[in-house]
C-alpha cells in the first residue's frame, strides 16, 4: 500500500499555521509531506507566501517522523548551485527524510528577477542542466559549467552521507516520458484515471520503470458537498487551467481575472469533491492500482484540522 502524505500548501496559510498542521497530520497518522515553494499566491484570496527553506527545517525539527519533499524550479529565482547546499543541509540534519523535487516552474514565481521567461524546451534543457549541476556538487566534485545556467569552480563542503533523491514533476505525457530517462522518480498531480494512467505509462516508457512515484491529489472535503465545492471554488478555481496557462500568467491578479469564468461545477474534474470518506478511499485505492507507492492529499479548502481528522480517523486506516 502506499504512504499517505499532507500537503502544505505556502499559497494559502502562514507558515506558523502550516507548521501546526504539519503536527496534526503526523499525529493523525501522515507519514509524509510535501511543501510547496512559490513566491505569489495562486490568487488573492489565497494571500500567503512563506518560504518553504525556512519552513521545512523548522518542520522537519517539530514533527520527528514525517517525510518531506518540496517542489522547486532551480535555474532562474534560484541558483542550482544554491538547491543543491539547501537540499545537502536537511538531508545530512535529517538523514533519509528528504527528497527533492524539481520542476520547469512558472512564471507566476520565476519571472521576478526580471529576466527572460524561456520557452518549455529552453526550461527543460536548463533543468536537467541544474540537475546535473546539483547531482554533480552532491557527489563532493569542483564544478565549473556554462550553459544555460552557469557555475564557476563551486564545492559544496558539507554533504549527506545518504543522498535525497531527485523526483521530476510532469503535468504532460510528453515531460513525463522524458522525465522517466533521469530523474529518480516522478511527481504528477491527480486527475481523471484515464488521463493519469496515461502520464504514469510514458513515464514508465521513458525509462522510469520501477522508480518511485508521488501523486499529488487535489480534494476538497466537508461536512456536506455543496459546501466542500464553494470552498474549492473560493480557494481553487485559479489552480485547473492548462499547463500552457499555468506557466505563463505572471501574477495572482492575473490568475485572478482567468478564474472569474470558472464556474464551481468545472472543479469536478479537477478536484475530487466529496463529503464522503469512502467515497475518498475509493479514489485513492484506485491512484494505488496505477502504481503510486506515496499519495500527498491537498485539502483544497481551507478547513485543514477537520480534514486531518477525518482522514487520520477513518481514510488512512483503510489505505496502510
Amino acid at each position: 500500500m502506499a504512504n499517505i502524505g499532507y500537503h502544505a500548501s505556502h499559497e494559502q496559510f502562514k507558515p506558523s499555521e502550516l507548521l501546526k498542521y504539519a503536527q496534526m497530520a503526523e499525529q493523525a497518522g501522515f507519514t509524509h509531506a510535501l511543501s510547496s515553494d512559490h513566491f505569489h499566491p495562486w490568487s488573492e484570496n489565497q494571500g500567503q507566501s512563506g518560504f518553504a527553506w525556512s519552513w521545512l527545517g523548522a518542520a522537519m525539527q517539530a514533527t520527528p517522523t514525517l517525510s518531506y519533499r518540496v517542489v522547486c524550479a532551480p535555474g532562474q529565482r534560484y541558483h542550482p548551485a544554491i538547491i543543491a547546499q539547501a537540499a545537502a543541509t536537511l538531508a545530512e540534519m535529517f538523514p533519509q527524510r528528504f527528497w527533492l523535487t524539481v520542476g520547469s516552474g512558472q512564471a507566476l514565481n520565476e519571472y521576478i528577477t526580471g529576466e527572460h521567461w524561456p520557452c518549455k524546451s529552453d526550461r527543460n534543457t536548463r533543468l536537467k542542466e541544474c540537475v546535473d549541476v546539483i547531482r554533480a556538487l552532491w557527489a563532493g566534485e569542483t564544478v565549473t559549467h556554462h550553459g544555460l545556467i552557469c557555475v564557476q569552480e563551486a564545492k559544496l563542503y558539507t554533504r549527506p552521507q545518504i543522498l535525497p533523491l531527485i523526483i521530476g514533476a510532469a503535468i504532460t505525457v510528453e515531460t513525463a516520458e522524458w522525465l522517466g530517462s533521469w530523474a529518480d522518480g516522478l511527481i504528477t498531480i491527480s486527475r481523471p484515471p484515464e488521463k493519469l494512467k496515461k502520464v504514469v505509462d510514458a513515464f514508465r516508457r521513458g525509462g522510469g520503470e520501477g522508480k518511485p512515484m508521488i501523486l499529488k491529489v487535489q480534494l476538497s472535503y466537508e461536512r456536506d458537498e455543496q459546501t466542500a465545492l464553494q470552498k474549492a471554488h473560493q480557494q481553487w478555481r485559479n489552480n485547473i487551467f492548462k499547463n500552457i496557462v499555468m506557466t505563463e500568467l505572471r501574477s495572482p491578479r492575473q490568475f485572478d481575472a482567468a478564474g472569474e469564468f470558472v464556474q464551481p461545477k468545472e472543479l469536478y474534474e479537477h478536484v475530487r469533491i466529496s463529503a464522503d470518506p469512502q467515497q475518498h478511499i475509493e479514489w485513492l485505492k484506485k491512484d494505488i492500482e496505477l502504481g503510486f507507492d506515496e499519495l500527498i492529499l491537498h485539502n483544497v479548502n481551507r478547513e485543514q484540522q477537520q480534514f486531518i481528522e477525518v482522514f487520520g480517523e477513518k481514510v488512512i486506516p483503510a489505505l496502510v
